[in-house]
Parts: C-alpha cells; sequence; structure tokens
C-alpha cells in the first residue's frame, strides 16, 4: 500500500493525536479555533470512533501525534453520470457546447454503450472516487427505453459489489417528453424495481434548457402523478442555461407545492436562475422554500459548459445562487457531475477538488462558515444517509486525513498524500491507470 504522510497504527483499537475537524462536521465538546476547526484526539475502537475528546487528552502511547492535521468525514457525491465517464478518448466535444456535448454523447450512447462497456467504465470511477475518500454516490443513469434495459442491471450489479465500500444510488434521466409516452410509466416501474429516483430533464429531446418547453407543465404533471403512485423521490436537471427565460425551476417548485408531493425533491444545476431579476430570483426562491426543494450545484461542469462562444471569454461562471439559497435555510449541496465526457472534459471523481473548486468559483470563502457540509453532511442527508458526511462518537471511522492544518492550506495545494480510513484501517489510495480503459475507449 502506498504511504500517504504517515500510516496509522494497525491495532484494533487506537488514536489520531493533535488533529483538526472542521467544526461544521463534528460533533464534539471542544471550542472552535478562529480557523474553524475544533483541536482534538479522536479515539478509535474497532472500526469506530470511540470518542473525540479535546486536544492532549489521551496517552501519547495509544497513536501519532498527527500535528494538527486535519481530519474530514468521508464525502458524498449526490450527482453525477458514472455511465457517461471516461468515453472522452472515443466521443471529444468537438466545441466544447452543451449541444456539442448532447449530440456527442448520443451518438456514443447509441453506438458503444452494451452492458459491457457500462460495467468497464463504471467501475473505473467507483475505484477512482473510494480511492479519493468518497464513501456515497448518486449517479444518473441515461434511461431511454433500449438503454434503460440495459444500464439499470449494471447499476444494481455494481450496487452489490461495492456495498460496504461506496453507498451506490441511481437516478433516471431523460428528456421530459419521455414521460408523454407509454415508455414514461415503463421507466418508472423499472426505477422503482431497482430503488432509484425519478429524473428527467426540463428540455424536449434534442433540444437545449431555453424558455419554457411547449406543454411543460403536462409532462411534469405526469412525471409527479408517476412518482406519487410509486413512492419515488424526484431528481431533476433544471435549467441548465444562460437563458433568463429558463424557468422552469420556480413551476416545478409551485407544482410541487399545489400537489402536496410527500417525496423529496433535488434540482440539480439551475444556473439560468443567476440571470434573471431580482423579483423572479425571489419568487423562485419562496417557491423552492415552500416546497422543501434541496439544489445541487455543480460548479466544475457549468462553468465549462455555460457561456461558452467560439473566440469570446465566458462573461459568467454558470453556478447557481448558493449563497441565497442557503440564506433562506434550504439544503444546498455541490457534487463532481460529469468526468471526462463530452460534458466536462477533465475530473476525477474527487469530491475533495469539488468543494475547493466550489469556494473558489461561488466564492464560498469569506467566512467559510459551514460550506464544508456542502459536500459532505449535506449531500449525506440528502441521500437519507445519517451515518455519512460527518465526524461524532459512534459512528464508523470513515475518514479522510489530510496534511494541511487549516483551511487556507487545504485550498491553496491538492492534498495528494491524504490518508483514507475505513472502518478505521488505511485503503489503498493508489488510483486506476487510464490504460485500463484503452480496450473500451481507445488510448
Amino acid at each position: 500500500m502506498p504511504a500517504g504522510f504517515f500510516e496509522p497504527p494497525r491495532a484494533a483499537a487506537y488514536a489520531l493525536r493533535h488533529v483538526r475537524v472542521p467544526a461544521a462536521l463534528a460533533t464534539a465538546s471542544a471550542p472552535a479555533n478562529a480557523d474553524g476547526h475544533l483541536d482534538v484526539d479522536i479515539a478509535i475502537t474497532d472500526g469506530r470512533i470511540a470518542d473525540i475528546v479535546p486536544v492532549g487528552t489521551i496517552d501519547p502511547s495509544r497513536g501519532p501525534d498527527l500535528r494538527q492535521a486535519s481530519v474530514w468525514p468521508t464525502f458524498a457525491d449526490v450527482h453525477t453520470h458514472l455511465d457517461k465517464g471516461h468515453i472522452w478518448p472515443r466521443a471529444a466535444n468537438p466545441d466544447g457546447t452543451f449541444y456539442g456535448a448532447l449530440t456527442t454523447v448520443m451518438a456514443d450512447r447509441q453506438k458503444n454503450w452494451s452492458a459491457a462497456d457500462i460495467e468497464a467504465r463504471f467501475d473505473f470511477a467507483l475505484r477512482c472516487a473510494y480511492a479519493h475518500g468518497v464513501s456515497a454516490v448518486r449517479t444518473h443513469l441515461d434511461s431511454f427505453t433500449s438503454q434503460a434495459e440495459i444500464s439499470w442491471p449494471v447499476f444494481a450489479k455494481l450496487r452489490d459489489r461495492w456495498a460496504g465500500r461506496i453507498a451506490l444510488q441511481a437516478s433516471s434521466i431523460v428528456s421530459m417528453d419521455h414521460f408523454g409516452t407509454d415508455d414514461g410509466a415503463k421507466l418508472a416501474d423499472l426505477v422503482k424495481r431497482h430503488g432509484g429516483q425519478l429524473g428527467c430533464v426540463t428540455r424536449i429531446s434534442g433540444e437545449d434548457h431555453v424558455g419554457i418547453p411547449p406543454d411543460f407543465d403536462a409532462y411534469m404533471e405526469r412525471v409527479f402523478e408517476l412518482a406519487e403512485e410509486r413512492g419515488l423521490d424526484l431528481d431533476l436537471h433544471v435549467d441548465e442555461s444562460g437563458d433568463p427565460e429558463a424557468r422552469t425551476l420556480v413551476r416545478i417548485a409551485r407544482m410541487a407545492t399545489a400537489r402536496k408531493f410527500r417525496g423529496a425533491i433535488l434540482m440539480g444545476h439551475c444556473c439560468s436562475l443567476a440571470v434573471q431579476p431580482d423579483e423572479a430570483i425571489d419568487d423562485a426562491l419562496d417557491a423552492c422554500v415552500a416546497a422543501n426543494v434541496d439544489v445541487v450545484s455543480l460548479p466544475m461542469c457549468n462553468m465549462y459548459l455555460q457561456g461558452r462562444k467560439a473566440g469570446r471569454t465566458p462573461r459568467w461562471r454558470g453556478v447557481t445562487l448558493l449563497h441565497e439559497m442557503k440564506a433562506r435555510g434550504m439544503r444546498v449541496a455541490v457534487a463532481g457531475d460529469n468526468v471526462r465526457d463530452p460534458f466536462y472534459a477533465y475530473g476525477d471523481h474527487d469530491m475533495l477538488e469539488t468543494f475547493v473548486q466550489a469556494v473558489r468559483i461561488a466564492q464560498l470563502d469569506h467566512p467559510l462558515d459551514d460550506w464544508a457540509k456542502a459536500a459532505t453532511t449535506t449531500p449525506a442527508d440528502i441521500m437519507k444517509l445519517p451515518a455519512t458526511g460527518r465526524v461524532a462518537r459512534g459512528l464508523p471511522a470513515d475518514l479522510v486525513v489530510l496534511r494541511a492544518r487549516s483551511y487556507s492550506e487545504l485550498l491553496s495545494r491538492r492534498q495528494a498524500d491524504r490518508v483514507v480510513l475505513r472502518d478505521g484501517k488505511a485503503i489503498d489510495t493508489t488510483l486506476p491507470d487510464y490504460r485500463e480503459l484503452d480496450r473500451i475507449v481507445g488510448p
């Protein structure tokens, strides 16, 4: 196993001494320092956190002095696309635009997405995420009729294979007009059988997220109806454009309230909200609060696609209004989204990188306050995983130990020598070699 910056004891009971845990992520009786961290010792017994006590409490013989190294819980990625991942070598985006991504993925899916192809890329992605310290993932699965029958069984197979290492969830993704056909009900049944979330994009097949699609209300009412009949939660791709007239977010929230929808609703992207007038923003956020909507922003992917025009510097960042949503008490998360596919050419399933980039892109600093929850506790809560994304007595010792002693150090230098603990034991953090995928996607 490659060494991180330290090697934890291999005993059933030991301690991580002189460490710092972000106060927002921990339950402990210790005062926070000026940087928002708790200076503590953490006792680990039989793979669980036995105690979290003020620094200097635990006898030095029980474990290493980590000299103020940071300890985080493992991460949760609540919005990604593992079925698309890593196809870039054979399916590069021709111009970096949303439409370029859409058409390129469509062609690759029709030609190449067999069960074996998806499983190889999917498993590769999970190995990356696991090595980086991610313990929960919700992936969207392209679920047009013939593809759904291939992709969902692969998901179920890998969910079982990875049980105990990564809690794996899935949501369907199709254009919303798919639910205006007989296949919509069949898809909802398939999602129900596999314990997933019902999802779609708020646009018509082959079109971009502009304006309000024709027959939007009828399609969306049908989505709600199918979810209600089967007791499914909703996970939707919403207003992923810079068009100020793309205002489906508010309509969905009002529809949920009118229907008294009892399921959870997660809305992803919501980019166009950032370019709407203040009165439209207030209306949308009021509706979201009333409907108990959660929002996930995908900062790296959105900044890659939004505002892109050849030969012109982008004029905006593509992210939604995280500060304003959080100020109203909404649960807001950040997530990794696409990785090495036409929708985002880069990435490595590393939620620590996602958090760092989100802080820079969306200015989640000065103060950082409790934004660390956006990549840990909050997505875990959205995924209904109460033991994930936090550091507390009695929970599994699923931890990420970082050399950084402060947020400044964390946000300034890549934490490549992190140590990932699962049930108190250090895992192998070697990342899989891209060459493994050469037989699938080409070198």
